[in-house]
């Protein structure tokens, strides 16, 4: 039995740290597990150009102190009115490293997005041209389509489609969380990836609705069936090369999730790499771990392996059931639970 794991020191390929004092209190549970992070845009108001992205970088590295150990990746959010020069600018200059294509409501910081493809494909044949990655949360948002069915429907009438008209445009399917986007992504070309959260390998949608409302198990994309957890873990390790690691984690104050209205989102970037070792273990694929945490994603983006060096021990850590970020009461993934594994620091 392996009892340590020592993997090439890991990226998280999706994270929100939010803004203000609550950046303050969360990027640091980010910079301890991993050296770099693709950065949300959807704030508010959310980053829609070049020196909205910059200055928001600047408080993020000012929140982590001087010369931290950790380098955020930017992303812009698009909109209808995207100007495709601007974002050209951007990559160029290195400003952002990829958009993030929001369906216009669709969670949470999504009322600004996009409200139909079609209104943003000039943007996207110029992102195409350059090699700039898109980033899709991949749902419809149509009130007649069941919650559940909101991903596989927007592969059907979206996703599919999009990726026939522009083959050479790179798309990463974010959190994808149901059958039909790991065998979509299985079976694409190679410029389609995907990022699966700790969240969807751990918990189908019993975790939110058995016993009770528990609105820490509640993030959109919503869990879903058995199923497709399970084909969720076949797809993260199997070893195949265009899925990799990426965390959503989205903290809320307890108070408001614990609320007649919750806010959707988990806090799961304090134990992330312990959670996802775990699931690599559940599996027997602790061999393939660093693949999905170290390797595929830097090669996905085009960017160099981390020099770094990660240790994980098979030892039983207790995650709190609050954590303080900077003030703010927050309850993280795995709350209350003992895991198997700890990161060493």
């Amino acid at each position: 039995m392996t009892d340590t794991i020592t993997i090439r020191r890991p990226d998280d390929w999706h994270v929100h740290l939010r803004d203000g004092a609550v950046l303050r209190g969360v990027a640091p549970h980010t910079a301890r597990q991993f050296a770099r992070a693709i950065v949300m845009p959807n704030l508010s108001p959310p980053m829609t150009d070049i020196a909205g992205v910059s200055a928001y970088r600047d408080r993020i590295m000012a929140a982590l102190g001087a010369d931290p150990a950790f380098t955020p990746l930017m992303t812009l959010y698009l909109t209808d009115g995207t100007d495709p020069d601007e974002v050209a600018r951007g990559f160029a200059a290195g400003v952002f490293v990829a958009a993030k294509l929001y369906p216009a409501h669709a969670t949470t910081g999504s009322a600004h997005g996009v409200t139909d493809v079609a209104r943003i494909m000039p943007v996207l044949e110029r992102m195409a041209q350059i090699g700039m990655p898109l980033l899709i949360h991949g749902e419809v948002t149509d009130s007649h389509v069941d919650i559940f069915d909101r991903e596989a429907v927007f592969i059907e009438r979206t996703l599919g489609r999009l990726i026939a008209d522009l083959p050479e445009l790179r798309v990463v399917f974010e959190h994808i969380t149901t059958a039909e986007a790991a065998d979509f992504v299985a079976g694409a070309g190679a410029n389609v990836a995907a990022t699966i959260t700790p969240q969807h390998l751990h918990l189908n949608r019993n975790a939110m609705l058995v016993g009770g409302i528990r609105p820490h198990a509640y993030c959109l994309p919503v869990a879903k069936r058995e199923h497709h957890r399970l084909a969720l873990r076949k797809l993260a390790t199997s070893g195949f090369a265009r899925v990799f690691l990426g965390t959503d984690t989205a903290p809320h104050a307890q108070h408001l999730k614990e609320a007649a209205c919750g806010c959707a989102g988990i806090f799961n970037a304090p134990f992330a790499l312990e959670s996802y070792a775990t699931v690599f273990d559940e599996e027997s694929a602790l061999d393939r771990f660093e693949a999905f945490a170290s390797l595929n994603g830097p090669a996905f983006y085009r960017m160099p392996v981390n020099t770094g060096t990660v240790t994980l021990v098979r030892e039983p850590v207790k995650v709190p059931d609050v954590i303080d970020c900077n003030g703010m009461a927050v309850v993280p993934f795995h709350a209350g639970e003992t895991l198997g594994w700890r990161l060493v620091d």
